[in-house]
């Protein structure tokens, strides 16, 4: 249970945080600074929403949907995200 979160060292916490730090930064938009202003030269991001890691090399129709379409697309996603962290709760 909880009482075992006292059992874990200093330095798993440590490197616990600092792999998700690391994990955060790399799935940032790489167009845009993490403050949301573009600094580096690339240009504009070509990302539709954040999250958008497409890159042009698969191409599965996306662009071709409906504003509606992908609404819901993105929904059901988020939603089956959300069952599969419930469902790795209860193991």
């Amino acid at each position: 249970g909880f009482a075992a979160l006292d059992a874990i060292p200093g330095m798993v916490w440590a490197q616990m945080i600092a792999t998700w730090t690391m994990m955060e930064a790399a799935n940032q938009d790489q167009y845009k600074a993490p403050w949301g202003m573009n600094q580096n030269g690339m240009g504009d991001s070509p990302a539709e929403f954040k999250g958008d890691f497409r890159n042009g090399a698969l191409d599965f129709g996306w662009d071709k949907l409906s504003a509606e379409s992908k609404m819901r697309k993105r929904a059901i996603e988020l939603n089956n995200g959300r069952a599969a962290q419930m469902g790795i709760l209860g193991l």
